[in-house]
């Protein structure tokens, strides 16, 4: 098969529908440049299923990419590579760091979150419902944001004079239209913010996680426990995926359900649940479009006979994935009563993650909860006016600007 020209992927996402619409129609994986990497994206469920589980497939940028150390000091993205966490760990290095963190997200532990959830989510409405009648109000800001980061900060210990700050530095990880230098300076300003709250909770120690991690580093003296990079990037990766895209998921349904009456009438008279709502929204649009990196171990055939040769880079193309027309009929229409809403929102194999249950307490009880409140609520600007955010990883918009009230009630 004669090779393509490589696709250069926009890094501020001014219409990602027609990028990832392009990428299926070039076949099941092809060449891409991502802000100067060039990797395959892989956009057919199928194989990206595949390569998910393969053994053959790493996540460690620094012992399986040929490109790592000449890449990492002038590329934008190169903390999604660099950290030395579980999201970039292979193999037996990774159970090791997973088994460490999955206590956090044990099914007792989202259990006894539910109260607390509903008493946020609560509390946040409590305030929209004290604003004017005749307010616009921007529910990414007010609502999306707010919650996620309460959740997560609750149960990381993040001080709430810390939050503000964690929250600019994670949005900015996030972000792709930032220079190589604006993100160096971004990633020394978050490590910093780690630091002072590893010691924080290694004077004043709590019952949260930080605290966890850090007794178990501390104690144990066997090899077994997390070194300080590994602490440290842990601490990064789960407040920042334990926030950003579960906002961007509370931002999507609620944009999707005041754009598609249809979607809220199919709810209310009894056709789907909340529940429904959420995993096609996880389906439809996912919290991460593109998520970087992994790596060939060994030469990769494809379906089409071009070949992922060992040591390139690979990237999971999440939202062009869950759109594929050979997964489900009529993909790119939201239909909350489709009988298989099945997706890779979350990822796929032993990288799956962890974070999932709580992020679809959080949405649901988000959803619920508001749309019982203010059953009304109205977008206050013309679908098409709403921007995404300028990232080809995060899925969101800059604001989501409603009015809570009808006319008549103003």
């Amino acid at each position: 098969m004669p090779q393509q020209p490589i696709l250069i992927l926009d890094p501020r996402a001014a219409d990602p529908h027609a990028e990832h619409q392009a990428l299926r129609a070039r076949g099941a994986a092809t060449l891409v440049d991502i802000l100067g990497v060039t990797a395959w994206s892989v956009s057919d469920p199928d194989l990206l299923k595949h390569l998910l589980t393969s053994p053959d497939v790493s996540k460690d940028a620094k012992n399986h990419w040929p490109a790592f150390a000449e890449t990492v000091p002038t590329w934008p993205l190169a903390l999604w590579v660099a950290v030395e966490n579980m999201f970039t760990a292979y193999g037996p290095n990774h159970r090791r760091l997973r088994r460490m963190v999955a206590p956090a997200f044990s099914a007792r532990r989202i259990a006894a979150l539910k109260p607390v959830v509903h008493d946020l989510v609560s509390d946040l409405l409590d305030t929209l419902d004290a604003l004017p009648a005749d307010e616009v109000v921007d529910l990414r800001e007010h609502l999306a944001y707010p919650l996620p980061i309460a959740v997560i900060s609750q149960l990381m210990g993040v001080p709430a004079h810390q939050r503000t700050e964690f929250r600019t530095v994670v949005d900015n990880v996030f972000a792709t239209h930032l220079s190589a230098e604006e993100q160096a300076a971004n990633t020394a300003a978050l490590y910093g913010l780690l630091d002072a709250l590893i010691e924080i909770k290694r004077t004043e120690p709590g019952e949260d996680m930080t605290s966890l991690l850090i007794a178990t580093r501390d104690d144990e003296g066997d090899g077994s426990a997390l070194s300080h990079a590994e602490l440290r990037d842990t601490l990064l990766l789960m407040i920042s995926a334990g926030y950003e895209t579960t906002v961007n998921v509370i931002d999507q349904a609620i944009t999707t359900l005041l754009t598609d009456p249809q979607q809220l009438a199919h709810l209310r008279q009894g056709r789907c649940t909340w529940q429904d709502i959420v995993e096609e929204t996880l389906r439809h649009q996912p919290a991460v479009k593109h998520l970087p990196l992994r790596y060939a171990l060994t030469d990769i055939p494809l379906p089409d006979g071009q070949t992922i040769r060992a040591g390139e880079a690979i990237l999971a193309s999440y939202a062009a994935a869950n759109r594929h027309p050979h997964w489900h009929q009529d993909a790119d229409r939201f239909d909350a009563t489709r009988p298989s809403k099945e997706h890779l929102a979350f990822g796929h194999g032993v990288h799956f993650c962890l974070g999932a249950p709580l992020a679809r307490l959080e949405v649901a009880t988000a959803l619920r909860l508001f749309f019982e409140r203010f059953p009304d609520t109205q977008l206050a600007t013309e679908q098409a006016a709403l921007k995404t955010l300028p990232s080809l990883i995060s899925n969101g918009h800059t604001a989501v600007p409603v009015r809570l009230r009808p006319a008549s009630n103003r």
